[in-house]
């Protein structure tokens, strides 16, 4: 099992202040930042474009994962590539030709990653798993930080695991919405290697850096934390 890591996402982050939460991310060992991108028509909220992208890019080193939860995303993938994002993920509910996109976004340089809506099946992206450098696993309904783990994410992660493992595949498998401290470990355990971490890390309750510290420990229990 590769090492897990966290991606803080900022759709639940301070854009006020957005290079201060970078540099809390960067000094609390953060490995990836998740940026979600929407369009106001996938998904009913506008979060932010490759303005917004570029802008991060110029303060971090860290590898930009671009979760474009937008239509026709093969419109825009070169102005996110461009702005800096590492990898571009693309929900396969939006694509009409999912190959042809993930070809486009690796000739672009970057690493191809495809998105599943909760109730999308893991069958959806069976002939393109060769291709693809992430899976992006939806443990919510996409559009809003904060929300609850859906508990049939656990068994759909344990199958995409198996299934990429019965095929000799090592992609990333992230998921993303609904991690918390105390479903994290489990979350490892069925088989994803990527937590993205919105609201557990971002939030009024206590500090970036206490926060990722306590979902370190928790993962490092590797049990679920009561």
């Amino acid at each position: 099992m590769p090492a897990i890591k966290i991606a803080p996402s900022f759709l639940t982050a301070d854009l006020g202040r957005l290079a201060e939460e970078v540099r809390a991310v960067e000094a609390a060992g953060a490995d990836v930042l998740h940026l979600d991108v929407m369009d106001g028509h996938f998904v009913p909220p506008i979060s932010f474009g490759a303005i917004v992208v570029k802008a991060i890019d110029k303060i971090t080193d860290l590898p930009l994962d671009v979760h474009l939860m937008i239509e026709h995303p093969e419109r825009q993938i070169e102005a996110f590539a461009k702005a800096g994002g590492d990898t571009l993920d693309v929900h396969v509910e939006a694509c009409d030709d999912l190959p042809g996109i993930l070809a486009r976004i690796k000739a672009l340089g970057c690493r191809a990653g495809v998105g599943l809506n909760p109730e999308t099946a893991i069958s959806a992206i069976e002939g393109v798993l060769e291709e693809i450098d992430q899976v992006l696993v939806m443990g919510v309904n996409p559009g809003w930080g904060g929300q609850s783990l859906i508990p049939e994410t656990l068994p759909k992660l344990r199958e995409l695991r198996e299934l990429l493992d019965e095929r000799g595949l090592n992609p990333d498998i992230e998921i993303d919405g609904g991690v918390k401290v105390h479903n994290a470990a489990e979350c490892a355990a069925a088989g994803a290697n990527v937590l993205v971490a919105g609201s557990v890390v971002f939030n009024d309750k206590a500090s970036v850096a206490d926060n990722m510290r306590e979902l370190r420990e928790a993962l490092a229990s590797n049990e679920p934390s009561a």
